[in-house]
C-alpha cells in the first residue's frame, strides 16, 4: 500500500511539472523587457549615412556648372522672416496685396521673463517629439548597383510643389561606346541643377528625361545633380519613379507632402514633473453627483492645483464649485463618449488622465509615474489599474488585433493579456486596450477620438478605432480605488435608480448600433473575444 501511495504521489508531481512547463510554452506573455525608450539614431543608421555618403562622393573631380535656375528652387533649410518691401500709396494693398513679415523669436521672447530657460525647454520638448515621431521606414537607404542601377529604395521626400535633388542615383556597368539611363515619374518632373560637361541632358522640365554619355564618370557625376519637382498638390501621397537603362529598369518612390508640424507643450522648465503643469484630469458625470463629490474631494487631497474637466449632461444640474474646476453643461442624456469628446477638447495641458467619476484617488495613484513612464517612452498611452472594495485590483489588459477576411469584411480578434514588459519599468507592459482609468497625450487621444453615437456603453470601441495609432502600455503600480457598487435594492435613491436604467438598459437598438459600428463603421465580418 505505501508503494503504490509513493507511485501515485510521484505521478502527481510529475503531471504537475508537466503542466507548468506546458502553460509556460503556451503562454503568450513574457517577463523579458523590451526597451521602448525614446531613441533615434542607431548603429545601422549611422552605417548608411557613411555608404550614402560614399556613394554621392565619387567622381569629384568632374568639373559641372550650376544651373541657377533649378538650384535656386532647392530648399536650402535657411528660413528667413522677410517682408515685402514696397512704397505705401493709395490702394497699394488691394492691388499688389502685400506680403507681411512677424518675428516670433523676437516678439515671444523679449517679454518673457526666462528667455533662454523657455528657449531651452522648447529645444528639449522638439527633441522629445523628434525621437517619439523617428520612423526607420523614413531613413534614406540607396540601394547599390547589382542590376547595374544604383538608387534610393526609401527615405526620399520632397515638400508638396517643391524640388529636391534625388540622392544616391548611379550606373556601374562594362565598357562600352555610350551610357544611357532614363527617368520617369507621374507627379512631378525632372531636371539638372548643374549641367557636367559630355552630358546630353532631354526632357527637362518633363515627366520623362533621358541622360547619356560616352563616359561613365561623367553621366554618374550628372546623374548626382538630377532634381526631382513636384507638380501635383497632395498633402500626402507618394510619385513612383521608373529609373532604367538598357535591359534593366527598378522602381522606388518619392514621398510627398507637408511636413509634420511638432505639436509642443509649454508646461514650463523643471527639473522634477510639475503635475498640475503637465496633467489635467478628465471626467464625465451622470446622476452621480454624490460619487463626484467624493471623487473631487480625493483628488484634492493629494493634487490641490490639478485642473479638473467635467462634462456633465445632466437633466438638472447641480452645483460643483471648488478652485481648479471646469465644467460643461451638455444636452440631456448626450451621452459617454460624447462627454468624453468635450472633456478632453477644452484639455490645454500635455497630458489628459481619463478617471471615471466614481473612482477616488489614494495614496497610491501616483500620477508623477505616469508622466514617467510618457515621458521616457514612445508610449501616447498608459493605464493604471483599479482596485475595487472587495479587494481586488484589476489592470483589464487586452491584445487586438486583425485579421484580413476579403471582400466579407475582416475579423477582430480581442485577447486577455499583453505583448512584452517594458524595459526598465518592471510593472508596466505594451498591451493595446487598457482599464478605464488611463493617462495619454492629449494631442493623440484626441487624434483618435470617441464615437459620439456611444452613448450607454463604450470602452474597447476607443482602442479598436487607436489600432495602428495609439503605442499603448498598462502600469499595475498606479492604483486608483472604485467607489462601492453594492446597493441592496430597496436602499436605492431615486437618482440610483435612474442611473440603472439609463446606464445598463439592454435594448434592441443599442445592441443593433454596436452591430453597425462594427460591421459598416469599422469593416468587420465577425470578432472574437476572450
Amino acid at each position: 500500500m505505501r508503494v503504490i501511495y509513493k507511485k501515485c504521489l510521484g505521478l502527481t508531481l510529475v503531471s504537475g511539472l508537466l503542466l507548468l512547463a506546458l502553460f509556460h510554452t503556451w503562454s503568450p506573455w513574457t517577463n523579458s523587457g523590451v526597451d521602448i525608450r525614446q531613441r533615434q539614431a542607431s548603429p545601422i543608421k549611422k552605417l548608411l549615412e557613411g555608404k550614402i555618403q560614399d556613394s554621392i562622393s565619387g567622381n569629384h573631380d568632374i568639373a559641372y556648372h550650376i544651373k541657377e535656375d533649378v538650384a535656386s528652387r532647392l530648399a536650402q533649410n535657411t528660413c528667413v522672416c522677410l517682408a515685402d518691401e514696397t512704397f505705401q500709396l493709395p490702394f497699394t494693398n488691394l492691388l499688389f496685396p502685400r506680403v507681411w513679415a512677424h518675428n516670433l523669436n523676437l516678439a515671444f521672447l523679449e517679454s518673457h521673463p526666462d528667455p533662454e530657460g523657455v528657449r531651452r525647454h522648447r529645444a528639449q520638448e522638439y527633441s522629445s517629439f523628434q525621437r517619439r515621431s523617428y520612423n526607420p521606414a523614413d531613413v534614406l537607404i540607396v540601394a547599390e548597383a547589382n542590376s547595374p542601377l544604383q538608387y534610393p529604395t526609401q527615405g526620399v521626400e520632397v515638400r508638396a510643389l517643391k524640388t529636391i535633388i534625388i540622392p544616391g542615383l548611379g550606373l556601374k556597368g562594362d565598357a562600352r561606346s555610350s551610357y544611357l539611363v532614363h527617368l520617369t515619374a507621374t507627379l512631378g518632373t525632372f531636371a539638372v541643377a548643374a549641367a557636367v560637361d559630355g552630358v546630353s541632358v532631354k526632357g527637362e522640365g518633363e515627366m520623362h528625361m533621358i541622360l547619356s554619355s560616352p563616359l561613365l564618370s561623367a553621366l554618374n557625376r550628372q546623374l548626382q545633380f538630377v532634381t526631382y519637382t513636384n507638380t501635383v498638390f497632395h498633402p500626402k501621397t507618394a510619385d513612383t519613379v521608373q529609373f532604367a537603362t538598357e535591359g534593366h529598369q527598378s522602381f522606388f518612390t518619392i514621398k510627398i507632402g507637408h511636413r509634420t508640424i511638432p505639436n509642443l507643450y509649454n508646461s514650463g522648465y523643471q527639473t522634477e514633473y510639475n503635475i498640475s503643469a503637465l496633467v489635467t484630469i478628465a471626467t464625465k458625470t451622470f446622476l452621480r453627483y454624490d460619487k463626484l463629490k467624493d471623487l473631487i474631494d480625493s483628488i484634492r487631497q493629494y493634487y490641490p492645483t490639478v485642473t479638473i474637466v467635467i462634462a456633465d449632461d445632466n437633466e438638472h444640474p447641480q452645483p460643483v464649485t471648488g478652485p481648479h474646476i471646469e465644467r460643461y453643461i451638455m444636452p440631456f442624456g448626450k451621452g459617454w463618449f460624447a462627454g468624453r469628446n468635450l472633456a478632453v477638447s477644452q484639455v490645454t495641458t500635455k497630458y489628459v488622465l481619463w478617471v471615471d467619476d466614481d473612482f477616488i484617488f489614494t495614496a497610491n495613484t501616483k500620477l508623477e509615474k505616469m508622466v514617467d513612464i510618457l515621458e521616457k517612452t514612445t508610449l501616447d498611452l498608459v493605464g493604471g489599474a483599479v482596485r475595487e472594495v472587495t479587494g481586488y485590483t484589476s489592470t483589464y489588459r487586452h491584445t487586438i488585433s486583425v485579421e484580413e477576411g476579403g471582400e466579407e469584411g475582416d475579423c477582430l480578434h480581442i485577447r486577455n493579456g499583453y505583448h512584452h514588459v517594458i524595459e526598465g519599468f518592471p510593472k508596466c507592459v505594451v498591451a493595446d486596450a487598457v482599464i478605464n482609468f488611463f493617462m495619454g497625450r492629449t494631442d493623440k487621444v484626441r487624434q483618435v477620438g470617441f464615437n459620439p453615437r456611444l452613448a450607454r456603453q463604450a470602452h474597447l470601441e476607443f482602442f479598436i478605432d487607436a489600432l495602428g495609432s495609439l503605442h499603448i502600455g498598462s502600469c499595475s503600480d498606479v492604483i486608483v480605488s472604485h467607489a462601492s457598487k453594492i446597493v441592496l435594492p430597496w436602499s436605492k435613491t431615486d437618482s440610483q435608480k435612474a442611473y440603472d436604467k439609463f446606464r445598463y438598459s439592454s435594448s434592441v437598438a443599442g445592441g443593433n448600433l454596436h452591430n453597425e459600428i462594427f460591421y459598416f463603421r469599422n469593416r468587420f465580418k465577425c470578432m472574437t473575444s476572450q
